[in-house]
């Protein structure tokens, strides 16, 4: 079973950061991504936003409100668990495969599958629709659309990165860049600046070192198989490294308890909490999983492995310089953080800098992740995977982001709570108490409470619908589609689930207010001409991230299908 099938845990959307409310940034950096992984803890802590009174956030309840209105939906076509989440923030969804997986055939169990569930059901919803091939002139008619749009809303951004260069709101935050591009760079994000600009020097040496050293180690004693290190950093690291060692202690402690035969020592606690590429820079690993991998006497490297992980290494490296590329000429960490400016941009590029946000910080994350993977890989260890970029999510369910947290609060708190995953109460218990725990690790404040209502909301929603569509007549209307309308309704709605995850994030991404200006120009004053013209771009995107899900799922039937004995 590939660490991708693991369980998955809703909501850790954006929960990546430990706690660092003793160390406030400054306040143009305050941000909480919805990508970021476990692997980004230095970044600012969330910061305490009162919330006025009356302050109402128009349209954020609306979007998922509006799939009532049908219940073709992809939720329609997924069951419910533990099984189905794919990286937290928000998902609770069905047993973790999409629509292409789904019409995949009969599969076996995943880890954590309830036996029974909602997925496992076959009704005529399930059946319709899900590998389904669109004309290509449909197709590249979608891709047309998407490319032309992101360019239109793209030029919208430049020149308003332009226009804003010389502001003085702005100045905090555009600084000087490199020398030969000869432009401002945008360097509002703290984290980001922190890991690859001032401490870039001393992190490389740190993690290099300990490569250095574990090969030494190897050399002279072969079956040690695992190194340990510390080196001294700001007080950030310190706060980062205790945000994850609560996580680690709890992890080793419960399974102490629940294997009392394995008698685990003092020093496997040490081993587990101190490895030095996860200690400062995350992904969480539950302790049975990490104590099985280091625990190898002998461990073996898949062929072929030691070019991937140095692809990941290349690839992180070049990723850093086309951020920093990036940010010389759109300025969309900045921006919202002056609302006069905002406020006069057109409605596709407000929409695109609200996009873009989410963008980025999937980058972060996976570039972060990738850094510390590569390191973990060279010391045979099988870390979490890197988030799910946010642009092929359009399901709460679906959504990848930190998976070593999700793991971690999928298996100490939602399947422990939620058991079977298949009745709404327990389902509902389970994931507010999943998101309570979130809370308290992030730093409870009021934008952390609003994030977890909000995501919390939509999590339990797309159950609810789910229920709804199953029953008469609305599931025999769907049985009458053909399959590729099925489809069609299916993007549809999956279009207007997509922009729902994306305002209930740039909550704590951006500021309630930024989020509320998106929601009224977007929803409200832009209605009706905006709204859909935004709706529809959305659903050519939603069509292309089905195709390649349909393709990936018709190639890894094919692999299975020759691996079949004659």
């Amino acid at each position: 079973m590939q660490a991708e099938e693991r369980p998955r845990c809703p909501c850790l959307r954006l929960c990546l950061w430990p706690p660092l409310s003793s160390l406030p940034p400054p306040q143009s950096s305050l941000r909480l991504p919805v990508a970021s992984s476990s692997a980004a803890l230095g970044s600012a802590p969330l910061c305490s936003v009162l919330l006025q009174e009356g302050y109402l956030l128009p349209g954020l309840f609306l979007l998922p409100l509006l799939l009532l209105l049908s219940p073709l939906t992809d939720l329609a076509s997924r069951g419910w668990g533990p099984q189905g989440w794919t990286h937290p923030i928000v998902a609770l969804s069905s047993a973790g495969r999409t629509d292409a997986q789904l019409d995949a055939g009969p599969q076996s169990p995943e880890v954590g599958s309830v036996p029974g569930s909602l997925a496992a059901s076959s009704s005529p919803v399930q059946a319709m629709g899900i590998k389904t091939a669109l004309p290509a002139a449909e197709l590249g008619f979608y891709s047309l659309v998407l490319s032309g749009a992101l360019a239109y809303a793209g030029r919208g951004l430049l020149e308003a990165s332009q226009d804003g260069a010389h502001r003085k709101a702005f100045r905090e935050s555009v600084r000087p860049g490199w020398e030969y591009i000869g432009r401002k760079m945008d360097v509002a994000d703290f984290e980001w600046v922190m890991w690859f600009t001032s401490f870039r020097n001393i992190i490389i040496f740190a993690l290099s070192g300990h490569v250095l050293f574990a090969k030494l180690c190897t050399m002279v004693a072969p079956q040690s198989g695992f190194v340990t290190g510390t080196f001294d950093l700001q007080d950030v690291l310190f706060h980062g490294g205790s945000g994850f060692t609560v996580l680690r202690c709890t992890s080793f402690a419960l399974e102490c308890c629940a294997h009392p035969d394995r008698r685990y020592s003092l020093a496997d606690l040490l081993k587990y909490n101190f490895y030095l590429p996860f200690f400062f820079f995350g992904p969480i690993m539950t302790f049975d999983r990490f104590h099985a991998q280091v625990s190898q006497v002998e461990p073996v490297r898949p062929e072929g492995e030691l070019w991937h992980i140095r692809a990941q290494a290349g690839l992180s490296v070049v990723t850093v310089m086309a951020v920093d590329i990036f940010f010389h000429f759109f300025y969309i960490l900045t921006i919202p953080s002056d609302l006069k400016f905002a406020s006069r941009l057109p409605d596709s590029a407000l929409a695109g800098l609200a996009y873009s946000n989410l963008v980025y910080d999937w980058v972060k994350a996976a570039v972060l992740f990738g850094v510390v993977n590569t390191v973990a890989r060279l010391d045979h260890l099988d870390p979490p995977q890197p988030p799910k970029c946010i642009t092929a999510l359009y399901v709460f369910g679906e959504t990848h982001f930190d998976r070593g947290i999700n793991d971690w609060l999928c298996k100490y708190v939602y399947n422990h709570i939620g058991g079977d995953h298949s009745a709404v109460i327990p389902e509902l218990a389970a994931s507010v108490a999943t998101f309570a725990i979130t809370t308290l690790w992030l730093g409870p404040c009021n934008i952390v409470y609003l994030w977890s209502l909000l995501n919390c909301f939509g999590l339990n929603f797309e159950l609810w619908v789910q229920k709804l569509a199953e029953r008469e007549p609305l599931a025999q209307i769907e049985a009458r589609l053909s399959e590729q309308m099925t489809r069609r309704v299916r993007a549809l709605f999956g279009a207007i689930n997509f922009w729902a995850i994306i305002m209930y994030n740039l909550v704590s991404l951006n500021s309630l207010e930024f989020t509320e200006l998106v929601a009224q120009r977007l929803l409200l004053t832009g209605f009706p001409q905006t709204t859909l013209a935004i709706l529809f771009v959305t659903y050519c995107g939603v069509q292309l991230v089905k195709e390649r899900e349909r393709t990936l799922a018709l190639e890894k039937e094919q692999r299975q299908d020759k691996e079949k004995p004659e």
